[in-house]
């Protein structure tokens, strides 16, 4: 049976708790004291420990001081209010999560639902560890080169907590597999990871689709709607493109990120969730800020644990690896396997890869169907993934210093695609963002006034465009 340890100094509130986890199947002892707490950790090594940071005797984070008694020991802190500084507080201090008092029983119950001893984690985290160095991947993540090996790093010193994780870098490169991949080795592993892209849903539904709507709540509402934040209960939610959100509807996610409650949409009956959000972008944060494009209170709230993806161009020498795995997923599928020429692999690993891992899959597919034989050789890519850069001959755009840089986004994303002939695939994939978010900024810019030269451009284009 496992065992828990209370440590509150408020004798009723310790009680009550011990009692809700009792009723879970845990024994229970509690400690109002840094010192009494000491002792029954002497007594018996528990498998949980839900610790008040404000002690008669001292801060409930001295109790880490002593890390042999919690070696392997899950610890979840206890504190009045929820804040940014209680969550990279427990991150630093290595606790697997938070309650705020007075505890919901819903949340607690969770937590005990998810627990998972440190040293399991350690040793899956060795196993993935010694899979990188065998074949090359950890998890679903390929790459062996420096860069990945930090975001390696990261993904383990972070996966087996409850912060926040706000990952960045350009479309394509893989943030929904590195979100993936912190929800497998979380302690939610066995709950629901939901991805929803911010940018690919209508503005006039995304708010039915994350909160819910309650029935007849508006025209076309014939049933009760449950929400993204309700199906992934107990689980992760990830929200890619978080700054394709409208402004409006990052007020309630911030209120639910601070308050851990929501609403269905028609409903004025507050709902708890206990949901861990990881938020992903493709533009920089602070620019997004500065464009209007994201609130500043809720990059701060969601920027707890920050993970930058680098783009494939950064890391060339992953390139032949991840081919490779992407060719050998494609051969096992159609059951004719082929293989990579070395001069073909050597292209590949030379060209800059604008649409990153993304438009790399697409390559591999497209070229083992245009191998006639087992091996793929130079002549089996297209010719316009020449291992030139992407933009080599492009005019020069001169902008003024002082313009906003929304107004600067505007002019690149349109000379961008006028100069790649109005591909708006190719355009998206050398802007680095997903085409739904080009279709979106082109859809806004279409009503910003154009000056007379950009009119004059644009109907020259008209005529010439296929």
């Amino acid at each position: 049976m496992p065992h828990a340890l209370v440590v509150d100094d408020e004798a009723d509130a310790a009680e009550m708790m011990a009692a809700m986890i009792a009723t879970e199947g845990f024994t229970v002892a509690t400690a109002g004291s840094l010192r009494d707490a000491r002792r029954q950790l002497a007594l018996q090594e528990p498998d949980i420990v839900l610790l008040d940071l404000m002690l008669p005797d001292g801060s409930g984070m001295q109790l880490f001081e002593d890390a042999k008694a919690l070696a392997n020991t899950e610890v979840v802190l206890i504190t009045g209010h929820a804040s940014l500084d209680t969550s990279i507080q427990a991150l630093r201090m290595g606790a697997a999560d938070y309650l705020v008092k007075p505890v919901n029983m819903k949340q607690l119950t969770g937590i005990l639902s998810r627990l998972i001893k440190p040293a399991t984690l350690q040793a899956e985290a060795s196993t993935l560890l010694d899979g990188l160095e065998r074949e090359g991947h950890f998890g679903q993540l390929w790459g062996r080169s420096p860069p990945m090996r930090k975001i390696y790093e990261q993904i383990l010193r972070v996966s087996g907590t409850a912060v926040t994780v706000f990952i960045t870098g350009e479309s394509g490169c893989g943030k929904e597999v590195v979100a993936s991949t912190v929800h497998d080795l979380s302690r939610r592993r066995n709950r629901p990871f939901l991805a929803v892209n911010c940018g690919a849903i209508s503005p006039h539904l995304i708010e039915s689709e994350i909160f819910g709507h309650e029935k007849g709540s508006f025209t076309g509402a014939d049933r009760q709607h449950q929400g993204f934040f309700e199906r992934a209960s107990g689980g992760t939610l990830f929200l890619d493109e978080i700054t394709e959100m409208p402004l409006d509807l990052q007020v309630k996610l911030l209120r639910v990120l601070e308050t851990g409650t929501f609403m269905r949409v028609g409903s004025t009956q507050s709902i708890d969730t206990d949901v861990r959000i990881i938020a992903a972008t493709n533009r920089s944060p602070d620019q997004a800020v500065r464009s209007g494009k994201l609130r500043e209170d809720l990059l701060y709230r969601l920027n707890v644990f920050p993970i930058h993806l680098p783009p494939l161009r950064d890391r060339a020498e992953d390139v032949p690896l991840i081919a490779e795995h992407f060719l050998e997923e494609i051969s096992r599928r159609e059951g004719q396997p082929k293989r990579w020429s070395p001069q073909a692999l050597a292209r590949m690993q030379g060209y800059r890869w604008p649409g990153n891992v993304r438009e790399l899959r697409n390559i591999v597919q497209r070229a083992y169907v245009m191998a006639p034989e087992s091996v793929i050789v130079d002549d089996c890519l297209p010719t316009a993934e020449a291992p030139l850069p992407v933009m080599s001959g492009a005019p020069v755009l001169q902008i003024r210093v002082g313009t906003p840089l929304a107004e600067v986004e505007r002019q690149v994303t349109l000379s961008t695609l006028e100069y790649l002939g109005r591909h708006k695939e190719r355009t998206a994939a050398t802007l680095g963002v997903s085409l739904k978010t080009l279709y979106n900024r082109l859809k806004e810019y279409a009503t910003v006034p154009l000056k007379d030269s950009e009119t004059d451009d644009q109907d020259h284009s008209a005529t010439t465009s296929p």
